[in-house]
């Protein structure tokens, strides 16, 4: 995946994010299900974030940004700031 279809992504999940507040303010979906699914969009966002932050690591360092891989949820999450 490179750098623009990686942006794109999580363009559109911000989007989806955003799309789940309005449903949840209209009365549309209840907060359980909204929790849910934004649990996993925030999960996959960081997974995005995540591969973005290798490829251009790789990339600065003269590496190939291609051999950067989606780690799993478990790792991503576990990283402190």
């Amino acid at each position: 995946m490179d750098q623009e279809h990686i942006l794109a992504r999580i363009t559109a999940m911000v989007d989806s994010e955003r799309e789940l507040r309005d449903a949840l303010a209209s009365g549309k979906i209840d907060s359980a299900t909204e929790q849910e699914r934004l649990g996993q969009l925030e999960r996959d966002l960081d997974q995005c974030w995540d591969l973005l932050r290798q490829r251009r690591a790789k990339s600065e360092f003269g590496e190939n940004p291609d051999d950067a891989r989606v780690r799993p949820s478990p790792q991503v999450e576990g990283y402190q700031s």
